[in-house]
């Protein structure tokens, strides 16, 4: 099982490093109006196996998990027509949204609900920019865990992909964003309403002795988190989770926890700066932009909230030149506008012409990681001993994104695996999509 995983994880970060798998905006249905129904299928593991789950499809296309993202304007009016292709009663409830309506099918606990085969018309404006969960009003421990979730973006008004913005603030400018869905699920429930049905759950304490065994980022055990969006392989988890970006590029981090429980994503190589917290930017009036922001290390995930943090990386305090020095490695730092980094590379000044700050063993003497590229310097590749290395083709940094419950970066207790993914710093000029 362990050698099986292994192999699965190098022959993923292989494809990795052919693929383009990054986008500077989030994969997802921009618009107004979405057709989304509620179907079963099955999600790949990266164990080799899979579970049986519900999710939220795009009209007629497959179940998938987590279901559309959708991406709307503030001050929109949407509409989300829901047809239920499950053999129970199935709903969807909007946290967060204004002026919810619902039409048709039959009144529940928390909003209309769609008999088998049914539908119910929702109607909601979003009058917020931000990022919000939306899942199962009905029965959600049971239709949340088994798969019935997903996220909306609200953009701003005046949303630019030229420049854009979270919020409509300039502290919340951006030049990346990536989704972090975050989600366990305990696959003994799947299993047995797979067999027996809800009834069978019900008879049982499954619920009340929750133990989950997976847990996905946007859907996705690592190392399929990194591998690329809308990948063949997986029909049923369309989006990835690896973030890529140049030094000195303000990264959006859009952290949901769509589980039941507590999440920490901890985020290598810096800090991020939390800028809101459930479509609430952290500010001390209105139009004072983020100044209540606070920069954590880890992003505590509780179950229901969402979270928009800016990560930035600049290569300031690692103590050497992170471009090189010496023969073949001569280059200028200018810092034109007195920042403390140089305008083209965004190097750090300070730290221009500083030599590495140890001597290397010899690569005979040295257990290579499969990212390694030779060289400690950004951008520069090494010599390799044959058939080491060589998924790091542009010689980036790389960083281990994580839940930092350990338990959660395993699948079914075999490591890597879970709530993991990487981040790799690419060098200036690399194209990332």
């Amino acid at each position: 099982m362990r050698i099986k995983t292994y192999l699965t994880f190098m022959v993923l970060l292989v494809l990795l490093s052919i693929s383009e798998c990054a986008n500077a905006m989030i994969d997802g249905v921009m618009g107004s109006s979405f057709d989304l129904a509620a179907k079963a299928g099955r999600i790949s593991t990266a164990d080799g196996g899979s579970v049986y789950a519900w999710g939220y499809a795009n009209g007629t296309g497959p179940m998938q998990y987590p279901g559309v993202t959708m991406i709307v304007d503030e001050g929109a009016t949407v509409d989300v027509n829901f047809t239920n292709g499950l053999p129970y009663a199935s709903s969807i409830v909007f946290p967060g949204q204004t002026n919810v309506t619902a039409t048709g099918g039959s009144p529940g606990l928390l909003t209309n609900e769609a008999a088998p085969g049914g539908t119910v018309a929702y109607r909601f404006t979003a009058s917020r920019p931000g990022t919000y969960l939306y899942h199962s009003g009905t029965r959600p421990e049971v239709q949340v865990e088994m798969g019935l979730v997903g996220a909306i973006i609200v953009r701003p008004a005046g949303f630019s992909e030229a420049s854009p913005r979270a919020y409509d603030h300039a502290g919340t400018a951006y030049d990346r964003e990536t989704l972090f869905l975050l989600t366990e699920m305990d696959p003994r429930i799947h299993e047995i309403v797979e067999t027996q049905g809800v009834a069978g759950l019900n008879a049982t304490s499954l619920l009340s002795g929750y133990s989950p065994y997976y847990w996905f980022i946007n859907g996705r055990n690592a190392p399929d988190t990194m591998a690329p969006a809308f990948a063949p392989w997986l029909p049923n988890q369309p989006y990835d989770s690896m973030p890529r970006m140049h030094p000195g590029e303000r990264l959006l981090m859009r952290v949901v926890n769509a589980g039941r429980d507590l999440h920490p994503f901890h985020h290598h190589g810096n800090h991020s700066t939390v800028i809101a917290r459930d479509g609430m930017l952290l500010e001390s009036y209105s139009g004072a932009g983020p100044d209540l922001g606070t920069k954590v290390f880890t992003i505590q995930s509780v179950p229901g909230e969402t979270v928009d943090a800016i990560f930035e990386w600049t290569g300031k305090g690692l103590g050497w030149d992170i471009y090189g020095t010496g023969a073949g490695y001569e280059h200028a730092c200018t810092d034109a506008d007195g920042d403390g980094f140089d305008e083209a590379t965004h190097e750090y000044c300070a730290d221009h012409g500083k030599p590495f700050p140890v001597t290397l063993p010899d690569t005979l003497d040295t257990m290579i990681g499969a990212f390694y590229g030779g060289s400690p310097f950004l951008g520069t590749l090494g010599s390799l001993p044959p058939g080491e290395g060589g998924l790091n083709p542009n010689a980036g940094f790389v960083y281990m994104w994580h839940s930092h419950t350990e338990k959660e970066m395993t699948n079914y207790d075999i490591f890597p695996g879970g709530m993991m993914t990487m981040l790799i710093i690419e060098p200036p000029g690399a194209a990332i999509e």
